[in-house]
């Protein structure tokens, strides 16, 4: 994995991203993120796990997903009519609920459909999948074609109950099996981390997997095109043939909204906010889960690091005797349908936690012109080139502080840059932002 370092130069793809960047640093300063005085762990950001009405003790799982209609905002002022699944009787959302349970217990989802159409859920990945009772099949017409890939609800009040047991960890989705392509594009569909029997800090049973249980995140990538939408409402047939997104999501939202934190008061339907806050901790990584429920492929690059890939699709990458087939990769190709896991860590080999000249002994005296340079449009830190520290001496013209506690920022996109934009216009999509802080990062003494 790459240590952290001193950041590179910014590419000149995103020489343009510069004022937007530090425009959403100062936002992280006054809307989201952790407080720097607080305790804890990082709270208004990462994934919110729902559990089951059990508990998670329990050995079995018990959720209701009610598949509801409602609307979402846009960052460039829009808003959408979109279908998605909320939790029990609460209010509709997008994306669904965080589903969170452990290796080997038992999975029951209720479903309940308020909408006018028939719906249901399907879980790839899951085996012995059941409908309220019997196996899980696809429902035919009378000519022998497929109406659906499960036993589905009726519209305006059915109901169906899924059952399986979570017998293998990973990642995975939940989608609606019903008109899929049209249904899943509406919104309906979440995530399901099945935690595996070595605890809930391993992403398998495997040691090399094991990651800071403090700094989780999921990423659900979506897209959106509004010609669908409209037409749903209207109570049209939407040529699901002619889809032309026109805007790219992380957990329901397109930049800057995704850097919000978790339950920001003005997104009231879309939850889950989409900033990776991390502490350079050399012994435990980060982990991103990623899912895709779009028909394309998404590559994900942070700015500053590779990620290694542990998994895919709920399996771990290993040969046939354990051998570790993980690997690094640049831009992480996250396929249609497709879930990957990957670690993120950042390793000390430069002694950049330590300010002392006896452990930089080649580091000139007066490094204020290095500093002016690396201070780019895509990754930007407090001026010192030392984690936890902040050197007000150094910023450009007109720039005060880039941050709270000398922590490090660098952008996160997809490499399909048509996908970094709302409605054609830059900068947007799926980006957001990755927050490295300092070992003792609540100090910001």
């Amino acid at each position: 994995m790459r240590p952290l370092t001193l950041p590179r130069a910014s590419s000149r793809k995103f020489l343009l991203l510069s004022g937007l960047a530090l425009a959403a640093g100062a936002f992280l300063l006054t809307g989201g993120g952790s407080s720097p005085a607080a305790a804890g762990p990082l709270t208004p950001d990462g994934v919110v796990c729902t559990y089951g009405s059990e508990g998670q003790a329990s050995t079995t799982q018990t959720f209701t997903l009610t598949a509801r209609d409602g609307h979402i905002t846009t960052p460039d002022g829009n808003t959408v009519y979109m279908w998605g699944f909320a939790d029990g009787k609460g209010t509709f959302q997008y994306p669904g609920p965080n589903l969170c349970v452990k290796q080997g217990d038992r999975v029951r989802v209720i479903l309940k459909n308020t909408l006018a159409a028939k719906t249901s859920i399907v879980f790839p990945g899951q085996s012995g999948v059941t409908a309220d009772g019997v196996a899980a099949a696809p429902v035919l017409d009378g000519g022998g074609a497929v109406t659906s890939l499960t036993p589905t609800a009726d519209a305006n009040g059915g109901s169906v109950t899924y059952s399986f047991v979570a017998d293998a960890p990973g990642t995975y989705a939940y989608t609606s099996g019903t008109d899929e392509a049209v249904q899943t594009q509406m919104g309906l569909f979440g995530a399901l981390i099945v935690r595996p029997a070595q605890g809930a800090a391993f992403a398998y049973n495997a040691a090399r997997t094991e990651f800071d249980p403090t700094t989780e995140f999921v990423q659900v990538l979506s897209d959106l095109d509004p010609a669908i939408h409209n037409a749903v409402e209207q109570g049209r047939t939407p040529n699901i043939l002619a889809i032309h997104p026109r805007y790219w999501m992380i957990n329901g939202r397109s930049f800057p909204d995704t850097i919000a934190p978790n339950n920001a008061t003005w997104l009231p339907n879309q939850p889950y906010n989409a900033l990776i806050h991390t502490v350079a901790n050399p012994s435990k990584p980060a982990i991103v889960r990623y899912v895709n429920v779009t028909s394309v492929s998404h590559p994900m690059h942070p700015h500053g690091d590779h990620g290694r890939v542990i998994g895919r699709d709920g399996a771990l990458l290993a040969g046939p005797n354990g051998e570790d087939l993980s690997h690094e990769d640049f831009a992480i190709e996250v396929g249609p349908g497709q879930t990957v896991d990957a670690l993120y860590g950042w390793e000390d080999t430069g002694n950049w936690s330590d300010p002392s000249p006896a452990a930089h002994p080649t580091l000139p005296d007066q490094p204020a012109a290095l500093d002016t340079l690396h201070l780019s449009g895509d990754t930007w830190w407090s001026g010192s080139r030392f984690l936890g520290q902040q050197d007000k001496t150094n910023f450009p013209p007109g720039i005060t502080v880039y941050n709270q506690c000398g922590e490090y920022y660098q952008v996160s996109h997809s490499h399909a840059l048509n996908e970094v934009t709302n409605y054609g216009a830059a900068m947007g999509g799926m980006l957001t932002l990755w927050r490295i802080d300092p070992i003792n990062h609540f100090d910001c003494a």
